[in-house]
């Protein structure tokens, strides 16, 4: 097992500053070699990093103080803001935002990587107290980290590290298939919706288009209605406005606040605040299953569908939000999907008035132009948006879990507390 040791950045490695060639020399531009900027780090979503932006040419390089610097240098910006970090897949440069990092032969790249990503606060410390946060060459040279003296031990935290990362990047792959097959079944079902017989989309208007008919939101499945939202609306209320003091830990209602929903649309019950407020108000105000939640104050138009959770008190909606209670012969989760597609979205930021917050009148919502097929239909238009959110959600789950995990390791490995052991085949 070996020793724990604290270096200074100047013994890990050497530190080097970046260049900018002149942007008025287009000879110097638009070559092969990375160009890496403070920007191109907050869009590295990974360890290493092998494309940027810009590029420079080999004259832009001979012609300013940009360095070349090898692969598997580590990155960090060091400016606007400070903390980015990569480890270089391919030879390049930086401009002033970032200073690089040339490790030793005795300092693993990928440990140091995951090193300075935890203590990542040690580094934005020493930029602050300028109006510009900008950490120095030489200050970050004298930043110490703590680390295995043995290089092995370093490879292995880093290889546990890593093996965690890429389950991470692989689960966030997933949610990103996810979300995008998500998008393209809202333009699909609520532009052609399902048949009903078939069980499968209709053809498209252009393949079919004695299928459809023209109405204010363009041409939809002759079935459809096409009429204002509030004409299937059977009650709508604002939340109760009520004294702050009202609030209380042991109070017989909690209020949803815009701050209580996710930004998919769905209700943070366990976050909501409790009151204690007059059973009258409750009684007036009191959400039930399948009623629709809008927020109309700055998350405008975000949609939920209530459903109370098992052994909790009611519930009612902020003085930010409203009630909308759905007639029986419409799906509340139909509603709560049609609000997030693009022409929902479009009529949410017609109707929004700007402020310090944007405000959607309740009323307005009520004139939405809305598309209604028959309850059938709705429901297997929600059915299948409702498989894929399921599907999305078990990623995401599965993805803060891993991201749990990660944290206890970095704060079990990159400490010390914990060792990992090394096979003596594994010594260097």
């Amino acid at each position: 097992m070996s020793k724990w040791i604290e270096s200074e950045i100047s013994k890990i490695g050497s530190v080097v500053s970046g260049g900018t060639p002149s942007t008025s020399v287009s000879k110097y531009w638009n070559g092969d070699i990375l160009f890496v900027t403070p920007y191109d780090l907050s869009r590295n979503r990974v360890a290493f990093i092998e494309d940027t932006e810009r590029k420079i040419s080999r004259e832009g390089l001979e012609n300013s103080s940009a360095n070349l610097l090898p692969v598997g240098s580590i990155i960090l910006s060091s400016r606007a803001p400070i903390g980015y970090i990569a480890i270089a897949k391919k030879e390049f440069t930086t401009n002033q935002g970032c200073k690089s990092i040339i490790p030793n032969s005795d300092f693993d790249s990928l440990y140091f990587y995951y090193c300075f990503q935890f203590y990542v606060e040690r580094i934005k410390k020493y930029g602050e107290g300028t109006t510009f946060a900008e950490i120095s060459k030489g200050d970050l040279e004298l930043i110490k980290f703590p680390h295995p003296k043995d290089k092995t031990e370093q490879r292995q935290i880093a290889t546990i590290l890593s093996t965690g990362d890429a389950v991470i990047e692989k689960t966030q792959a997933a949610i990103n298939k996810y979300k995008a097959i998500k998008q393209g079944m809202l333009q699909d079902l609520f532009t052609r919706g399902i048949d009903t017989a078939t069980g499968k989309l209709r053809p498209s208007y252009q393949d079919a288009p004695h299928l459809y008919k023209e109405s204010k939101l363009g041409w939809i499945p002759r079935e459809w209605e096409n009429c204002e939202m509030g004409k299937y609306i059977s009650d709508n209320l604002y939340g109760p406005r009520f004294n702050a003091k009202d609030y209380h830990i042991n109070g017989n209602v909690k209020t949803i606040r815009g701050t209580d929903f996710t930004k998919d649309g769905d209700i943070l019950y366990n976050k909501a605040p409790k009151a204690q407020l007059d059973s009258s108000l409750i009684n007036s105000h009191k959400l039930e299953d399948g009623d629709i939640v809008i927020v109309t104050t700055a998350d405008c138009g975000l949609t939920a569908v209530f459903k109370k959770p098992i052994n909790d008190v009611d519930f009612i909606p902020s003085a930010y939000s409203v009630k909308y209670r759905f007639m029986k012969n419409v799906n509340p989760y139909f509603i709560k999907y049609f609000m997030t597609t693009d022409v929902a979205i479009r009529q949410v930021n017609k109707y929004v008035r700007q402020g310090t917050l944007g405000n959607l009148p309740g009323s307005d919502i009520l004139g939405f132009n809305m598309i209604y097929p028959n309850t059938d239909e709705q429901n297997k238009i929600a059915e299948r948006l409702l498989t894929i959110d399921t599907k999305l959600q078990t990623e995401q789950d599965f993805l803060h879990k891993q991201q749990q995990i990660k944290a206890g390791l970095m704060n079990d490995l990159l400490s010390g507390r914990k060792k990992v052991k090394i096979k003596e085949n594994q010594m260097a």
